[in-house]
């Protein structure tokens, strides 16, 4: 079923026309729980690897011998989401929970070893010819996968993630790797995705406020001041706000090009390290498709569903609740990429 943006509670363009000239497109991927394949789009799906092509490991030497199963993760998930469907007496049970708390502890693998290399976790897979906004790869590749380590464990704080992003030609793999390696344990259960499909909806976005021009941002800031007075007012205590940065700019959830928000921090520059060229938008990663500051995002065929149980379908959790702004240099798309956590 695909998946529909509700149209914007205003016309920003109407207010502001000069966004107009600031005025891109994203690609929303609406991951929902599914089965896809190898040939398809997906969060947490099978990925089209070769047979005989490593699979791609974290070298970095970092503690990995502690963590949880990934199948008690993906089996806690599903007691929750079965024991919160249930009509009569929703909730874990008495025996769930009991068996929820087993699936909670962690393990000791003894033959791991700092040095030794940890396969990564397979996040996803993106096909140019299903999402629109997907920047083109380096030598006609068409298929963009993204890996992790399931450890904060890098870079100079030691506490970094670690990203691992691989371009291909996908016509190119004949025979398909279709037991890739696995890490025993993850330190932290938002690394491990659930099989997701993808809708992809190409939406109009606009620039973080806080990048556009001066004088612009300024008017944009009075109109949401204004608009909150109002709302104070007795009358209007129903009234739900709209704002720039929730509703009529950037949406929220996984998706594909367009431009980054800077919620969290200040806009930072995202120059190529290689050849100083400013980088594009390739990917955002999001812990939630929607939330209480965002619902006016949430999907037309969705409307009725509850928040705390729909809004994470691919189970992905970024930092405290946030996004992974990942980048790409626009002129060599197989410069390292560069990322931001929002």
């Amino acid at each position: 079923m695909s998946r529909n943006t509700p149209p914007r509670p205003l016309d920003v363009e109407a207010l502001f026309p000069e966004l107009a000239t600031y005025r891109g497109t994203t690609t929303r991927l609406h991951p929902r729980p599914g089965r896809p394949d190898v040939a398809a789009s997906s969060v947490g799906g099978p990925l089209l690897w070769p047979m005989d092509e490593p699979w791609p490991m974290c070298t970095e030497s970092h503690s990995h011998a502690r963590g949880r199963r990934p199948a008690d993760i993906r089996r806690q998930r599903q007691i929750l989401v079965s024991a919160w469907l249930r009509e009569a007496n929703p909730g874990p049970t008495e025996g769930e929970q009991q068996l929820l708390e087993e699936l909670d502890q962690k393990h000791r693998i003894q033959v791991a070893a700092a040095t030794d290399p940890l396969p990564l976790i397979g996040l996803a897979q993106l096909y140019r010819r299903d999402v629109p906004d997907l920047l083109a790869g380096p030598d006609d590749c068409d298929l963009l996968q993204v890996f992790w380590c399931p450890f904060d464990a890098h870079g100079p704080s030691g506490y970094g993630m670690l990203l691992d992003l691989r371009w291909r030609r996908s016509w190119e793999v004949t025979e398909v790797q279709t037991s890739p390696p696995q890490p025993q344990v993850v330190g932290f259960e938002g690394y491990v995705p659930e099989p997701c499909v993808l809708h992809p909806e190409q939406v109009a976005t606009y620039p973080f406020a806080g990048l556009l021009p001066e004088d612009l941002c300024a008017r944009i800031d009075a109109w949401e001041e204004a608009l909150e007075e109002e709302a104070e007012e007795p009358a209007d205590d129903d009234a739900a706000v709209v704002g720039y940065q929730y509703d009529l700019s950037i949406p929220p959830g996984w998706r594909v090009g367009g431009f980054a928000s800077w919620h969290t921090t200040d806009p930072s520059p995202m120059n190529c390290r290689t050849c100083s060229t400013p980088m594009h938008l390739l990917l955002t990663i999001d812990s939630s498709e929607w939330d209480g500051g965002s619902g006016s995002w949430k999907p037309l065929e969705e409307q009725d569903l509850p928040t705390h149980r729909s809004a994470t379908p691919t189970e992905v959790t970024v930092g405290r609740w946030g996004e992974l702004n990942i980048f790409a240099c626009p002129e060599e798309p197989g410069h390292p990429h560069r990322w931001s956590i929002q």
